[in-house]
């Protein structure tokens, strides 16, 4: 029966995308087709559905969109993004590298890959164009880039991990295995996100460099001016505090992710109307539609995610995938390139946030089951799934990066792939390493 249900929930799932359903429509067909096989009341669908969004984590999703585009248009972005130009002063590709550290910054308070491409981008395109870099090089550095912006704390996707993890409880034959596990929590996943996140954006620095040199790309300046960057920073010391404020106060106990969301958006009000004096009253209406739309649409696709996954679940499928993995090998390492692989693959064709709802259901317990802890294996998901931003087809920030720049596609995705190539050595350093992920929990008591 189990495999008689997968057929009907994967390929009725696949079959539908194919035909082009929107993936909403076609999580909850697959799901519909399973309760209509299995006799269940298909009510039972529609409660599941509304009660997956009465969740107080869940609260912290529009209200970090909010709190991101706001910061954009309050001109807290831009002032990140002088001083990465500051910082980056005479070193080869210097703009490069300063686009890196920018969308750095700006994932720190955005937690968006897509927002942190646009908001960077625009800023940054133009000028290393000004400075004859290469136009689809400048669009593929700054599509490579706003990936970091989903790794870096806050994250929108770390707080949908964690939502969909924290539903999951452990197949009785993990916990018979291996006893207690280690606990799982946004904060505690947020915290665990910060050095992954440097590590990633290494990766595409190291690159940067290297391309840089082989092309002539030139620094900023001769010498670094440390006027210059005092100045920067003088200037953008609210736009620094933004991050610091919101992450220190999670990670302090001062107040919980969702309620730090709502500090951010106050924050943003603030410098916006009194410091900066940018914000006007059409940035604030543009701002809430654009948190409805994003909102709305995740809203929708984890109504269908929810009752795709407790389907799973019920019918013991995870159990049985897990099953048959572990019948291949039980090294940890293979067990990580396989998942990597498949994450990778998965990037490509589908949106973070929905593949993070249809695989956390599957790939939890087989974790669970070899050891692993939940927290690390959030981060490597998300860390693999922030490189789908960047790869096509799906490869939204290269669609953003084309919009911005003005290059074509096929232009960006001929240069970005060097890009690709070192975050995936990046994500397989992160998952064959835990302590890069657990290290810093442990530090401040998680």
């Amino acid at each position: 029966m189990e495999d008689y249900l997968t057929l009907i929930l994967f390929g009725g799932f696949l079959v539908m995308l194919i035909l082009g359903a929107p993936i909403t429509v076609s999580l909850a067909g697959a799901s519909m087709a399973a309760y209509l096989v299995l006799d269940k009341n298909p009510i039972a669908l529609v409660q599941i559905a509304f009660t997956s969004v009465g969740n107080f984590p869940l609260m912290a999703l529009p209200a970090f969109v909010l709190a991101g585009a706001l910061m954009e248009a309050a001109g807290i972005s831009k002032r990140l993004v002088d001083i990465a130009e500051s910082l980056a002063g005479p070193v080869t590709g210097g703009l490069g590298a300063a686009t890196v550290v920018a969308c750095l910054f700006f994932g720190a308070i955005s937690g968006s890959g897509p927002a942190t491409t646009a908001a960077v981008g625009m800023l940054m395109v133009p000028a290393m164009v000004k400075r004859d870099y290469e136009r689809s090089y400048a669009s593929a550095v700054t599509a490579a880039s706003g990936g970091l912006g989903i790794i870096i704390p806050p994250s929108i996707p770390v707080v949908i991990f964690g939502i969909s993890a924290m539903g999951l409880m452990p197949p009785p034959e993990a916990i018979a295995q291996h006893g207690q596990f280690a606990s799982l929590s946004i904060p505690k996943l947020f915290v665990a996100g910060v050095v992954p996140g440097l590590i990633m954006a290494s990766t595409l620095v190291f690159t940067n460099y290297f391309i840089a040199k082989k092309r002539g790309y030139k620094g900023l300046t001769e010498d670094w001016s440390f006027g210059d960057i005092r100045g920067a920073f003088r200037r953008g010391i609210w736009s620094i505090l933004a991050p610091f404020l919101i992450l220190g106060g999670i990670y302090s106990g001062m107040f919980t992710p969702t309620e730090s969301a709502i500090v951010a958006i106050f924050y943003s009000l603030f410098v916006g109307f009194v410091i900066h004096r940018e914000l006007a009253f059409n940035n604030i209406i543009k701002s809430l539609t654009t948190t409805t739309w994003i909102t709305g649409r995740v809203l929708l696709i984890l109504f269908a995610a929810t009752v795709f996954g407790r389907l799973l679940i019920e019918q013991k499928i995870p159990v049985v995938v897990a099953d048959s993995l572990l019948s291949l090998t039980d090294n940890m390492y293979m067990v990580w390139a396989l998942t990597i692989m498949l994450l990778l693959f998965i990037g490509m064709f589908m949106e973070t946030l929905a593949a993070i709802m249809i695989i956390v259901p599957v790939l939890l317990p087989i974790m669970y089951m070899l050891g692993a802890d939940p927290t690390h294996v959030g981060i490597v998901v998300v860390c693999a799934l922030s490189i789908g931003f960047a790869t096509p087809p799906l490869g939204e920030n290269i669609f953003v990066a084309s919009g911005i720049g003005g290059s074509t596609v096929e232009q960006i995705t001929a240069r970005i792939h060097p890009f690709v190539i070192a975050s995936v050595i990046g994500v397989f350093v992160v998952a064959f390493f835990p302590q890069l992920s657990l290290w810093l929990p442990s530090l401040v008591g998680y």
